[in-house]
Parts: structure tokens; C-alpha cells; sequence
């Protein structure tokens, strides 16, 4: 208050915006403070979903450019000579638990975008995953929007729907345990074709949002793995 000439109102709702793009932690009570945190893929993705909105970009711009970026992501995780050790077995349960969840669409398609977000947080490359799952955020709430919309309206895709979906998923997961980089490559583009021709004929060409509720959420997440905190991920 005294370095910036402020009163304790303006501090208060510095650091409330502060705690809400992932840089602090508010702890409160007699040990309580502001612990300070490196910026990481919550605050880069919030950043990009905000200037996206300022920019009022479509969601069809946004899905134009992840059929650009993700496949090469998949691609990239095929030539990963550890992909058996460190992405297989994390998508083989994906695979399993989104089996078990035909019958709950928001649910299959939380799984489903979980599925991209390992292929994504896998890419051996950092600026290209720290971009590429900044976007991938960012169409990961507005998809996840459609999927209650829908669902709710009876709209959501039949259960043949969805095994069609998860069956080009196991196929995306044989490529890469093969090494298949081209064969990787070209599915994550057709699957990511149908499945964005889908979502938007049902959410119309809406501009981009990144600040409600379930957008913040989401970028969260990249921050702290579903149930665990900062500490334990630390």
C-alpha cells in the first residue's frame, strides 16, 4: 500500500485477480500470506482464451487451428521412444473408462477431451505443448458446453455415436504404440474433422469465452491434476 500509493481495497483485488490467474495462492489466517508461483499452462492458456475473446474470435477459427496443430502432436508422441513407458498406459485407461461412461454423455466427453490432452501433454516438444494445450483448453470448455446442451435437449449423439468416437480413439492409441507417425497423423485429422463438424452445427458459430465459470475451471486444471492440489502436485 505504501510503494504503490493504494488503499487496501485496490491490494485486496490485485491479488483476488492474481489467485484467479494461478500466479498466487492466498493463504488465510495468523501464518497465512501470498505464496507466489511460477507461471505455468493455466496462466499461459487464460491468457490466449482472453485475448481470443478481446479478439472476438470464432470457435471456427479456433477448431481450424487445432486441425492444424494436433495432429502433428499425435504424430509427435508416435516418435517417442519411451511412448510404451510414459502415454501408453495412461491412454489404455482413458480407453477403459471412457468404455464405461457410453451411457453418460457429459462424462464421455470429458474423457474424450481428456484423451487429447494427454496426446498433447506428451509432445516432446515445450513451446509446441504449452501452445498447443493452451488451445486445446480453450476448446475444451466450449466443447464441454455443447456435450451438457445437448444432453440436457436429448440432442447428444447415440450410444453408436459414441463407440464410433472411442473406436477412433483406440485406433489414434495403436498408431502411436506402433510408432506410426504418419498413420497417427492422419487419424487425429479426420477424427478431429468429424468431431469438430459435429460440435459446431450444434453450438452455431459462437464467439469464444474465457471467462465464465467453467472456462476458469478448465484452465485450472492444467495447474492441478483432477483431486490434487498445488502442494501435492509440487
Amino acid at each position: 500500500m505504501a510503494t504503490f500509493g493504494v488503499g487496501a481495497p485496490s491490494v485486496r483485488e490485485a491479488l483476488r485477480i492474481l489467485e484467479v490467474e494461478g500466479l498466487i495462492t492466498v493463504r488465510r489466517g495468523k501464518v497465512g500470506g501470498a505464496e507466489v508461483h511460477r507461471p505455468d499452462g493455466a496462466s499461459v492458456a487464460h491468457a490466449i482464451g482472453l485475448t481470443l475473446q478481446g479478439e472476438r474470435t470464432h470457435l471456427r477459427e479456433l477448431a481450424e487451428a487445432l486441425l492444424f496443430f494436433e495432429p502433428v502432436c499425435a504424430a509427435a508422441c508416435a516418435t517417442r521412444p519411451d511412448r510404451h513407458q510414459a502415454l501408453l498406459p495412461a491412454l489404455q485407461d482413458n480407453l477403459a473408462r471412457t468404455a464405461d461412461a457410453l451411457d453418460d454423455g457429459p462424462e464421455f466427453t470429458r474423457l474424450g477431451r481428456e484423451f487429447h490432452d494427454l496426446v498433447v501433454d506428451s509432445t516432446p516438444n515445450t513451446a509446441v505443448r504449452l501452445l498447443v494445450r493452451s488451445l486445446v483448453a480453450v476448446w475444451t470448455t466450449q466443447e464441454e458446453t455443447w456435450a451438457s446442451e445437448t444432453w440436457q435437449t436429448g440432442r447428444y449423439p447415440d450410444v453408436a455415436g459414441r463407440e464410433h468416437l472411442l473406436d477412433e480413439h483406440r485406433r489414434m492409441a495403436r498408431a502411436i504404440g506402433a510408432g506410426d507417425a504418419a498413420a497417427a497423423e492422419d487419424l487425429a485429422r479426420r477424427h478431429g474433422e468429424g468431431r469438430q463438424e459435429l460440435i459446431l452445427a450444434g453450438l452455431g458459430d459462437r464467439l469464444i469465452d474465457a471467462t465464465s465459470p467453467d472456462a476458469t475451471a478448465g484452465f485450472r486444471r492444467l495447474s492441478f491434476p483432477a483431486g490434487r492440489s498445488r502442494e501435492e502436485t509440487a
